[in-house]
């Protein structure tokens, strides 16, 4: 059976995604939370589970060694902080880097060759709608998606009739558990809005993957708007963003 790796898989999208993978692959699921890892190879079946942090730089070599070769990678894993910059745990910061981009280019260039090799594999990195536009109040996060989606654009293209694909899933808000780990219920953003569950976004990611789609962006607004970006003068997208992005009164 082919084999895929899951990083972030102890809850939201990865979660979800990992669910539909199982069907077809035989899964490692990554991610901090051994407990939740467990419970969920336990419910799918032919899992394997590696607990590590992929904030720790060193932890992406571990995984590997422990895992030479996969035919699917899921670069899932990331975070966000919700904050002005100037206030924003310098800590948290670089984990934020460290783990959205350190860990996903890490594990893309350790499992990429091989691919490539035998001419086969796909590789689908977490972006976000964040990628096309600077985001007030979520500066770093937003300029970490904007790193994944150009990343992957440009893997795309290197990788082009190899039989390797590369794929960036660029979802909007979804209902996933991100909006609380980053503490901005409360941004124009989300709140009172009825969001996409992970579930749909998982689905449609997975879908996007196996056409070899470079860019996916699920439902309609959301493609709006990150079309739109193009067209629109840039002092007028940050001033925007930075309304949606403040809190909800």
């Amino acid at each position: 059976m082919p084999t895929a790796l899951v990083t972030g898989a102890s809850s939201g999208i990865g979660l979800e995604i990992a669910r539909i993978l199982a069907k077809d692959y035989d899964l490692t699921l990554a991610a901090r939370s051994a407990d939740k890892l467990d419970a969920l190879a336990a419910e799918i079946g032919c899992a394997s589970v590696f607990a590590v942090d992929l904030s720790d730089p060193e932890a992406p070599h571990q995984l590997v060694a422990e895992l030479p070769a996969v035919d699917v990678l899921v670069n899932n894993a990331g975070f966000a902080d919700w904050s002005a910059f100037a206030d924003a745990s310098e800590t948290k910061l670089d984990e934020m880097i460290e783990l959205n981009i350190g860990a996903l280019t890490r594990l893309t260039r350790a499992y990429l060759p091989g691919m490539l090799e035998r001419r086969n594999g796909r590789v689908m990195n977490l972006a976000s709608t964040a990628a096309f536009q600077p985001g007030p109040l979520m500066a770093v996060y937003y300029a970490t998606k904007a790193y994944v989606l150009s990343l992957s654009e440009a893997l795309a293209e290197e990788t082009r009739g190899t039989g390797v694909t590369v794929t960036a899933l660029c979802p909007g808000p979804t209902a996933s558990g991100f909006q609380a780990r980053a503490e901005m219920e409360d941004s124009r953003l989300v709140k009172g809005r009825k969001l996409p569950t992970a579930a749909e976004v998982a689905a449609y990611g997975v879908k996007a993957m196996n056409r070899g789609d470079v860019v996916a962006v699920p439902g309609f607004m959301n493609k709006a708007m990150a079309a739109s970006v193009r067209f629109s003068p840039r002092p007028v997208i940050r001033r925007v963003v930075h309304r949606m992005q403040d809190a909800k009164t």
